[in-house]
């Protein structure tokens, strides 16, 4: 597969043993998991602009989320962390991504959870084009809570999840217009 990274180390400070398993889209037990799907457009040129919008972190901040990352694109090994709502209320989620591939046809990355994230898992984002031309985006994720505010949220965290990746694919539509 054209420019696939490898995974770090698994001594690399996830708060998880799966690292990863979201690669080829397995989700191991014991986690809650979920796994979205958006098309996000036709044609090479919808491909190019989501694969740099998804790889280059702008999915993210157009979220918005601010996003930190040690490199401007996502490969193995970057540290980002990424944070979510108002002043004192921003909920920080630093991560690792433990995966990174890149062709023409297919591109995308997964985090893993590091302490301090309110969850403990993995979740990929990948853009990949269809034999038809059609550009789709997919998130995978398995987690389960890792703080108190987590587990506070009961079953809210996972509507939340699952409302995260929805407007991923809704920003990543918007992004990728030629």
């Amino acid at each position: 597969m054209a420019g696939v990274e490898g995974t770090p180390a698994e001594g690399a400070g996830f708060t998880y043993a799966d690292v990863g398993a979201t690669r080829d889209g397995d989700i191991p037990p014991g986690y809650r998991w979920l796994r979205t799907r958006t098309e996000i457009g036709s044609g090479p040129e919808v491909m190019r602009n989501a694969t740099d919008a998804l790889m280059e972190f702008w999915m993210h901040r157009a979220l918005p989320a601010r996003v930190t990352a040690s490199a401007p694109r996502a490969v193995a090994g970057v540290v980002v962390e990424l944070s979510l709502g108002p002043g004192p209320l921003r909920v920080a989620a630093p991560c690792r991504v433990v995966w990174a591939e890149e062709g023409e046809r297919r591109a995308g990355w997964a985090y893993g959870t590091l302490p301090g994230h309110p969850a403990s898992g993995e979740e990929s984002f990948v853009v990949h084009m269809d034999d038809s031309g059609d550009v789709w985006f997919t998130v995978t994720a398995f987690s389960r809570p890792a703080s108190r505010l987590m587990r506070a949220a009961g079953p809210l965290a996972p509507m939340f999840q699952r409302a995260y990746a929805h407007r991923c694919g809704t920003v990543l539509r918007r992004l990728s217009r030629p």
